[in-house]
């Protein structure tokens, strides 16, 4: 039976996103002698994305911290590189060994894993923390269950090197595309690499399209897009020209269709976090990726800045949504009860302003909103509360294979190989072969 979507977004602060599909776990894991369980106490195996600075520290301090308290329990952690994650959980989840405890992003995704009886219900077993972290669950509920509890939710924006922006006499960040182009040229005529684009890895790319998608059509066009996985509108193609005409406008990094997003000091993030360049479009998780990519741990430190994506002249989006999105932590519907336990703890409101102070991420824990150390999250943070809505990213909102198919086309325009109408034509394809 096919997977139907229905999708709202984050409005005064909270995420609203539902979901509806055949299927679903029982919400009830393993015990006594199941998977997980050996004579000597209970393993619970760990996939997360914090591989490099403070976060992979934090993550293994709390996996020992868990141990301590919990007699007889080892926490097996794998840190990886996040692509590197997303290939290894399809993977794991089509072989049948998936992890314990993974990243859940919501959308399509968590439906195909809701349908597939992949993911465990957490509704009554994690209720207290569902309670306290409110509306944002409501971007991991599908047919009013709760599969996952999310742990961050933020918004993608332009992270900033305030001093080449200043060197370059760019005085106020930009607000509108006219702007930006205007600062652009004004970088490169001080001889700066204005925007680095992890191109390689495709989805910062793709976010570019996505984020002109969300300026240019309206909000009921893309919740409708969601349910019916139509892309005729031409608000899709007016995207496309967005892109082409950034890309023409010569703006990135050299050697950018092969950059890798995160990974090492010439990713897309390294060379900001170096000074390579002046600028990049990521999202809230990049302070705590720069901090791991640099030899001192610190980014850019206090020379970081950000701003929202610019409006669009003549779109049809509010000018005031914001593209973005959030991860979870899921539980394997054959995980152990101890798993369970974990995915609780990491939602605590010790470990959530821990989390918050090193700035890996924007807390959904009310009681952790606070202690948001870095002034650019801080930022981010009250332009994600005051959105009207928030768009789900869209490879995460249309499901793998839709998602996968646009995010291709987009990375061939980035190439020069695509028009907005092949990006269209291939997501609608790609649609029209799932239904």
């Amino acid at each position: 039976m096919k997977t139907v979507r229905t999708l709202s977004l984050l409005a005064s602060g909270s995420l609203i996103l539902t979901l509806a599909a055949c299927g679903g776990g029982d919400g009830e894991g393993s015990s006594g002698e199941e998977e997980g369980t050996t004579a000597g106490g209970t393993t619970i195996t760990w996939w997360h994305n914090s591989n490099t600075g403070d976060g992979l520290e934090y993550y293994a301090q709390l996996a020992d911290q868990f141990e301590e308290e919990h007699e007889g329990v080892t926490v097996e952690v794998e840190a990886m590189q996040h692509e590197d994650m997303l290939t290894k959980l399809d993977a794991a989840f089509q072989a049948g060994d998936a992890p314990d405890i993974y990243m859940e992003r919501g959308g399509g995704e968590l439906a195909d894993h809701v349908e597939a009886d992949l993911t465990m219900d957490l509704t009554e077993v994690a209720a207290e923390e569902i309670e306290q972290v409110g509306g944002s669950v409501q971007g991991w509920t599908v047919d009013d269950r709760v599969y996952a509890l999310p742990f961050s939710v933020g918004v993608v924006g332009f992270w900033y090197n305030t001093e080449m922006f200043a060197e370059a006499g760019v005085t106020e960040t930009p607000t509108t595309w006219e702007e930006m182009y205007e600062a652009i040229d004004m970088l490169k005529a001080a001889g700066m690499e204005p925007i680095s684009v992890g191109a390689g890895d495709s989805w910062p790319a793709a976010h570019y399209w996505y984020q002109f998608a969300l300026r240019h059509c309206a909000e009921q066009t893309l919740t409708d897009a969601v349910k019916t996985l139509d892309f005729s509108d031409q608000c899709f193609i007016r995207a496309g020209e967005e892109v082409e005409r950034l890309v023409a406008a010569e703006p990135f990094n050299r050697g950018f269709l092969s950059t890798p997003a995160q990974s090492g000091p010439t990713s897309a993030s390294g060379l900001l976090a170096t000074g390579k360049v002046a600028m990049e479009m990521q999202g809230h998780w990049e302070p705590g990726v720069m901090a791991g990519l640099t030899e001192d741990g610190e980014g850019l430190g206090d020379k970081l800045g950000w701003f929202p994506f610019p409006e669009v002249e003549g779109g049809e989006g509010d000018p005031a949504a914001q593209l973005g999105g959030g991860d979870a932590w899921g539980v394997s519907a054959d995980a152990p009860p101890e798993a369970v336990e974990f995915v609780r703890f990491m939602l605590s409101d010790e470990v959530q302003r821990g989390f918050a102070e090193r700035n890996m991420g924007l807390p959904t824990n009310p009681n952790a909103g606070d202690a948001v150390a870095d002034p650019a999250l801080a930022g981010l943070l009250e332009v994600r509360d005051s959105a009207p809505y928030v768009q789900l990213y869209f490879d995460t909102a249309f499901g793998q294979s839709v998602g996968g198919a646009m995010n291709d086309a987009i990375a061939l325009m980035f190439a020069g190989q695509a028009s907005p109408q092949d990006i269209v034509d291939a997501t609608q394809a790609a649609a029209d072969a799932e239904g």
